[in-house]
């Protein structure tokens, strides 16, 4: 018989544990000497000893979502008698079409405004000029599975006013198959904001306060409820809550040639948004009726200071935004588990007002409107498939209807729309280790409207869209990923609107182009990817029309507006691991007999991404993307967690240029668990330097653009979980949203 060292034992028991945790249902596990050394006769054949070290190792940062093994009874030390899993939620999840990021568990994500947490999510760049990318690709943002249909400074002021503490995660789907609209372009980024039904009334009520310091006091506070129950006839549920937050902006536009300001203004602002959430679910024998409205409502106002070549000014700013959606799905269930028909029937209304207004000129300035009205119905059937080993298909079609209306001083200058009518066909099969996906899907598009003076230009095609993802699986938490789709976005009603929905003055003035064709996308995508954390990857994206930012110089006056580049390619490498720190004191041999308790890990995970942007008659140079996160438990079991952001300056973002290094920041946060863990106490400082700031000039016009935001706060947060007597009530399935398939598939009421 062999016989094992400590180490080693110590490392095989994870290794098993890891494997087996994959394949079966949560519960115990009884592991004796005999399984131990079949699986280690197996086990070894495939991997080298030497890789064990990585294999054990990897897991332990799963601080979220590990394995916690507790021994019952170790007679001897080279035997396990018995071992309890335990389920963690984890900090990252690696699926083959996506990532997911845990929001609600982690304090150092959920203390401020969805948009400041999306920034800090490895990988992510959002910025004002080159928009909002995960490595390398444009991103599309769903909320709970439906796409928002914004863009630009609404889909800004849209993810500032709602607060992170309502969200439960985020997936960043980076390769959307045929079941997602072909409009999805590079990728997807969903949010989540639902939370599971239990059979008892359940509460959690968070609130986050801060306060910003950089040259006065300004106050922010976050407030959310939700509550939940289901009884024998029906389910509900209902989350709402508020944002208030005070912040202020500095810009400024300058003229390289001779140094003179343009333009240089400090916005006081004051942003309020009041949210809600409802579902109810009804249960027909089998099936399964849910009925789901949102409503987000925004009121806010700005007061802006500034001077420039031959101005002066001082404006205030309203601002009122109103956001409905009403959904209604009905799940057709089968016998057959793997068989499933729903139907997708979606509302959606979005209204925009903004008013400036001039002390100096004593009139208004801006006074522009805008309605968008979106109407989707869908279906998607999907059933299991004897394909080589195993196999599903899945078909469905779609049809939408977009309606847009702009208005200038009660002038209609603006009247666009867009039917969609798609079809899909998808197959998954496995063979062996190999996991195949062959999908089409087809789209027909009809887009028009019409300004004042002239129609605009009519798009009016049939598209074919195929993709196709080839995965060969070492273990059951490690893979290797080979993709390729294509994808067509097309223009934002943001990007079209002809009007100013932002500030402006004497030297700046920012409007949409009616006229922006469709975007073409061609994503090829590899991959390595072990449990979850550790992945390498390259993946190539090219666009032809794609629509960019363009910021030029006219006369004094700085215009910025979008427009259509014949071909764009972008290149994007990433790398990332995470080591624990006990690896740098102890050595690699204590290491290895480190029992596994996720709660108790001290690590650090780093991320690196280089992406390279290849732009029509430009001599490009590419940047780096750099996040690292710092796990270290304290004393009185006092989690702190430092979290670093740096993207390089000289790099071309489109045709943009940064002159210093921007994303830059450092948050530190510090959280302990009370009251059984029902209470989570949370004191956070974000971008504590104040490094965080943006210089940037486009390549083509002698022009600098300075912008700064009050990105340092400190407060703190709080997160209750009401105590119900009934512990082991049976948790139902998400109420607001029904994933189609438990390998990551779409969610329904996309």
């Amino acid at each position: 018989m062999l016989e094992f060292s400590s180490a080693e034992l110590q490392c095989l028991k994870i290794i098993i544990l890891t494997e087996t945790f994959s394949v079966t249902n949560l519960g115990i596990l009884l592991l004796t000497d005999e399984i131990i050394l079949d699986f280690y006769l197996k086990f070894m054949k495939k991997i080298v000893q030497g890789f064990l070290f990585s294999l054990c190792f990897v897991p332990f940062v799963q601080a979220q979502d590990s394995t916690k093994v507790k021994k019952e009874e170790a007679p001897k030390e080279n035997q396990i008698e018995e071992v309890k899993i335990v389920k963690y939620k984890k900090a990252i999840e690696q699926k083959p079409d996506r990532t997911i990021f845990n929001i609600a568990d982690q304090p150092n994500l959920n203390t401020g405004t969805l948009m400041e947490t999306i920034k800090q999510l490895p990988g992510l760049i959002a910025s004002d000029v080159a928009g909002m990318m995960y490595q390398g690709k444009q991103l599309e943002v769903f909320l709970d599975g439906r796409p928002l249909n914004i863009s630009s400074n609404e889909l800004n002021s849209f993810l500032e006013g709602m607060p992170a503490n309502s969200v439960d995660k985020i997936e960043v789907i980076t390769q959307p198959g045929a079941e997602f609209p072909a409009t999805s372009g590079g990728a997807i980024l969903n949010i989540i904001t639902n939370k599971n039904a239990k059979k008892y009334l359940s509460a959690t009520y968070t609130s986050s306060s801060a306060f910003n310091s950089y040259d006065k006091i300004r106050y922010r506070t976050y407030n959310s409820v939700l509550l939940n129950a289901k009884n024998k006839y029906f389910g509900w549920q209902l989350n709402f809550g508020q944002n208030y937050r005070e912040n202020a902006v500095w810009t400024a536009f300058s003229n390289t040639n001779n140094n003179a300001i343009l333009s240089k203004t400090q916005s006081d602002r004051i942003n309020r948004t009041q949210f809600l959430k409802s579902g109810l679910t009804f249960d027909i024998k089998k099936d399964r009726l849910l009925l789901n409205y949102d409503v987000n409502y925004g009121n806010s106002n700005s007061e802006t200071e500034g001077y420039g070549l031959g101005f002066t000014t001082s404006d205030k700013g309203k601002s009122h935004n109103t956001r409905q959606d009403a959904t209604i799905t009905y799940q057709k269930r089968f016998d057959n588990k793997n068989q499933k028909l729903d139907f997708v029937f979606n509302y959606n209304n979005n209204k925009n007002d903004f008013n400036l207004f001039s002390d100096v000129l004593g009139n208004t300035v801006l006074d522009n409107y805008s309605n968008q009205n979106y109407y989707n119905g869908k279906f998607d059937y999907s059933q299991g498939l004897k394909i080589l080993d195993e196999g599903k298909v899945s078909f469905g079609a779609l049809y939408e209807k977009l309606l847009f209306e702009a208005k200038n001083f009660n002038a209609t200058n603006l009247e666009y729309q867009r039917v969609t009518a798609a079809t899909y066909l998808e197959f998954q099969a496995k063979y062996n280790k190999f996991d195949f996906i062959l999908g089409s899907r087809a789209e027909k598009y009809e887009i028009g409207g019409k300004t004042p003076t002239a129609d605009l230009i009519p798009f009016e095609q049939f598209r074919w869209f195929p993709n196709a993802t080839i995965q060969y699986n070492l273990t059951p938490q490690i893979f290797f990923n080979v993709n390729y789709n294509k994808k067509i976005t097309l223009p934002s009603t943001s990007a079209l609107n002809p009007n100013n929905t932002t500030y402006q003055n004497q030297n700046i003035n920012t409007f949409g182009n009616p006229n922006l064709q469709p975007t073409i996308f061609d994503n090829f995508e590899v991959k390595l990817s072990a449990f979850d954390y550790a992945y390498i990857g390259y993946n190539l994206s090219s666009a032809k029309n794609q629509v960019v930012q363009q910021v030029s110089l006219n006369g004094n006056v700085v215009e910025n507006t979008n427009f259509n580049v014949s071909e764009v390619k972008i290149h994007n490498f990433t790398f990332a691991f995470p080591l624990p720190y006990m690896l740098f004191t102890k050595g690699l041999k204590e290491t290895m007999k480190f029992d596994v308790n996720p709660d108790t890990l001290n690590f650090i995970y780093f991320y690196m991404g280089y992406q390279l942007h290849q732009v029509p008659n430009l001599d490009t140079k590419g940047f780096w993307n750099f996040n690292l996160m710092s796990q270290i438990l304290l004393p009185k079991k006092i989690k702190f967690v430092t979290e670093f952001g740096l993207v390089t300056s000289g790099g071309n973002y489109f045709y943009f240029v940064a002159d210093k290094p921007f994303n830059n920041y450092v948050d530190m946060t510090f959280s302990k668990k009370f009251l059984n863990d029902q209470l989570t106490v949370s004191i956070f400082g974000d971008d504590i330097f104040n490094m965080n700031r943006s210089y940037f000039r486009p390549v083509n016009d002698p022009l600098l653009s300075y912008s700064k935001s009050d990105t340092r706060k400190f407060g703190f947060t709080l997160n209750y979980k009401l105590p119900t007597k009934n512990k082991a009530a049976k948790v139902d399935q998400n109420m607001l949203k029904e994933e189609k398939k438990d390998d990551g598939g779409t969610v329904i009421g996309n």
